[in-house]
């Protein structure tokens, strides 16, 4: 089953990592992206929790990140919000 949100974020926040003007920002996108990418095609996906620490991370990214991959990021976490409207739980 492909979470279309996900694989989409997953694609935003490659994006971003391109354009990242710090190493470490630009490693920590690459792999949200990937956890994203592969959850998109997991039998489960991700529960609240773990997208909360990912938008959590990524509002952090975004002071680091360097202005170019604002958008992105930004675009990721919106993807990520619409995701979880559709989750139970909390």
């Amino acid at each position: 089953m492909t979470r279309d949100e996900l694989a989409e974020a997953s694609d935003r926040l490659e994006a971003a990592a391109d354009v990242s003007t710090d190493d470490e920002s630009r490693d920590r996108l690459s792999d949200i992206a990937g956890q994203l990418d592969r959850l998109a095609e997991a039998e489960r996906g991700p529960d609240h929790g773990r997208m909360a620490r990912w938008q959590t991370a990524l509002n952090e990214l975004k002071e680091s990140a360097g202005e170019d991959a604002v958008e992105d990021i930004d675009e990721a976490k919106s993807l990520i919000s619409s995701y979880r409207e559709g989750v139970a739980g909390v």
